[in-house]
């Protein structure tokens, strides 16, 4: 399925609530590192890396394929 043909009302209301999922964990890391609170660091970036997985995860299930870069 080509990422055009996945796209539909449903589609962008799911994927919206994940994308606001992820950068509200990410926001949480964000704080937590900014007040070098390792301990709520470490719980947060675990929220935050769930969030992102749940994000690749409806894609995958929608058949949408990520091709990953390489910054090296």
């Amino acid at each position: 399925m080509t990422l055009a043909e996945a796209i539909d009302d449903h589609f962008l209301t799911k994927y919206r609530l994940l994308l606001d999922a992820e950068d509200a964990a990410f926001d949480e890391l964000e704080h937590a590192f900014e007040e070098g609170d390792r301990e709520h660091f470490e719980k947060d970036l675990a929220l935050w890396q769930e969030a992102i997985e749940k994000k690749v995860a409806y894609l995958q299930r929608k058949g949408i394929e990520l091709r990953l870069l390489s910054l090296a």
